[in-house]
This record gives C-alpha cells, structure tokens and sequence, in this order.
C-alpha cells in the first residue's frame, strides 16, 4: 500500500544509553508478560504472580531483583490515568535546530510534566509529551510559549488527543511478530473524565507514585505511611481504578534492553466519518501501545495516531502494514525515532511543577 513520505529531514543516529538487549530464558520472558500485564493488587502480589508462573514466590522475587538490577525492567509502579487526575496534558511537535537538537530537548526535558521526548524523522523533528497540573497558573499554552521562546523552535504544532483509543505499554516477550501484527476484539472506545479526587486519593498518589520495592508485601511501606492497614489501602486502590485513576500496577520495561529497538509512530489520514470505527480496531492490535485521535492541519492530514513497538523496524512496519490491510486507510506515514532524549513517568501533586512555573513565567 501507498505510504506517504514523513519529509525531508534526515535523524542522525545516536547510540542509545540503555545498551543492547540481554539474553532472556523462557521463564524470564513469562514472568515479564505477566507483569506488564497487570501486577495484582493484593497483600503478596509476587505469590499471585508465582502461582500464574508455576514456580516459587522466592524464585520471581529473586528474578525480579536481577531483571530490575540489569535495566530490563525500568520499574514496577502504579500507572494513574493523567486525564483523569485532571491534568492537562497533549503530544507536541517541535521544528527546532536540526544541527543542535540536543540544547533544545534539554531545555524541554526541564519541565517536570515532560514524560516523553524524542528525535524524530520529520520536519517537525522534536516530539514530546507534556501535562500541567489542574491549577497550573501558565496552562499548557502558556507552558508552550515559554518552552518555544527559551527553545528558539521555529514552529510548534499541538496534537491534543480528541479521542483515546488506548494506552497500555505491553512488549510481547514469548511470540513472534505474528503475535504483534495480529488484531485482537476491537476495544471499547470510553473518554475519560477528569474526577473529584479526596485528599485519601491524593495522599495515596503521593505516598505510592514510583518504584515499589521487591518484596513480599510490597505495598506495605506506602500503607504504614499513610497510617493504614495493608487491607485498606489495597481496598482504595482497587475503588481508584473502579473510578479509572489507577490504571493498572504493572512492570514497565527498558525497551532496548528488553529486546525491542524499534518504534514507530503509525500516523493515519482516516476519514472523519470512519474514526470511531476504525480507531478501536487499530488499537486492537498487540504490537499497538498508544492510539489516539488528534487534530489536522493544512499540512498534515493525519488525524489517527498509533504508536508500533518491535525487536527491528521490520517487525514495526509488519505491524503497520497489518493494520493498513485490515483498514484499507492507504495514506499514511511512519515515523521512527533516533534518539530518546527522555522517558520517565510522571510524578503528580509534587512541587516540581509550581517551581518551574515561578522560574519561567
């Protein structure tokens, strides 16, 4: 199928800080896909995990630490829903020095909301995503004025999301590209709605966002924190993801380290009278983390955005050209990133944010 060039400017290759991949046996990789999958909340959650697995709760303990130790597995961590914790939060596309783009993503990088930032080979050569608290006194347009004034970014555009088709980071680590490239039941499509959140939710955020130790009761440090029984606050964490703020507590994984290399962003110039069908079925897809809507341009006509995760660029565009058979949208591009300038997750109701605001408004 046809596929619409991603533009002139060419990425320069850099090497990556997270080194190559490392060898994995196959319990390794099993332990991993149960972990991204959906970590339990429970009082010995690594005993859940061990009984899925068949072996001893001591062996994943054990294999965790070394997995974590040897950067495959970034963190194991609440994932809250930005959106729905009321932020503000959108994808952008910067045009900056294409000589110098290092100077640029470090000024970037400085905004504690930027969870993501990378190099891109586009025009628009810089892509990072950004959010602002509930009661940020710049908002994410005065947030971008300042990051496009202190960047000297020749043009920014922004790319909100209209509609969330789904976000969920999964690396598939037992099957093969076939598993990646297959479409699964279409997924629901529900927008999420900022809550009310109680200072327990709060509280709860503050005391849990980050690593969870690798122990048997891993939840337990956050509980006695907070001055609750165990049982208590598993209760409130499984009430926050009934309201849709806890996504899920997963193992979140070093890409590279883990084996995948490659990323491509799938960008789709689908009809607007198709995107709430085709939209849930592209996000089917077991090699798709991120699909999204987002708005289009004069320029760009791209208004369906999926992001594709694979061990090689080939296995990533396996991935896209499966989508484009399967949804005949023949106008699309693909663009892959050359350098990660940052990836973390975000830390909520800190007072980074204000600080930043006091020294760059």
């Amino acid at each position: 199928m046809a596929q619409v060039s991603a533009g002139n400017y060419q990425a320069k290759s850099r090497s990556r800080k997270e080194g190559a991949a490392v060898p994995l046996d196959e319990l390794d990789k099993k332990l991993l896909n149960l972990m991204q999958g959906s970590f339990p909340l429970a009082l010995r959650p690594y005993a859940e995990v061990a009984r899925l697995a068949a072996v001893p709760e001591d062996e994943v303990l054990l294999r965790v630490d070394r997995l974590i130790r040897e950067r495959i597995i970034r963190q194991v961590t609440p994932i809250f829903d930005t959106r729905v914790l009321g932020y503000k939060s959108m994808l952008v596309a910067a045009k900056v020095d294409p000589e110098h783009p290092h100077r640029a993503a470090k000024l970037i990088n400085a905004h504690p909301g930027v969870s993501h930032n990378y190099l891109r080979n586009h025009d628009f050569n810089l892509w990072f995503t950004i959010a602002v608290e509930p009661d940020s006194r710049l908002g994410l347009d005065g947030t971008l004025e300042v990051l496009q004034r202190e960047t000297g970014a020749e043009s920014i555009r922004q790319l909100p999301t209209l509609r969330l088709f789904k976000i969920r980071m999964d690396l598939e680590m037992e099957r093969g590209t076939e598993a990646l490239a297959a479409a699964a039941e279409a997924l629901d499509y529900r927008e999420p709605e900022p809550i009310e959140l109680s200072e327990l939710d709060v509280a709860v955020i503050r005391a849990l966002q980050g690593d969870l130790p690798v122990t048997p009761e891993p939840y337990r440090p956050a509980a006695d924190e907070l001055g609750l029984p165990v049982e208590r606050l598993l209760s409130h964490l499984q009430s926050m993801q009934e309201r849709r703020a806890l996504r899920r507590v997963a193992a979140i994984l070093f890409h590279r380290r883990a084996g995948y290399s490659a990323n491509g962003m799938g960008v789709w110039r689908v009809p607007e009278a198709r995107i709430l069908d085709l939209g849930p079925k592209m996000a089917s897809f077991r090699g798709i983390s991120h699909c999204y809507q987002r708005p289009t341009y004069a320029d760009w006509p791209y208004s369906v955005f999926t992001m594709a995760h694979g061990r090689s660029k080939e296995e990533c565009d396996a991935i896209l050209d499966s989508i484009a058979e399967g949804t005949s949208i023949e106008e699309r591009a693909t663009l892959y990133s050359s350098t990660e300038f940052k990836k973390i997750r975000l830390l909520y109701f800190t007072d980074e944010y204000k600080r930043w605001e006091a020294e760059h408004s």
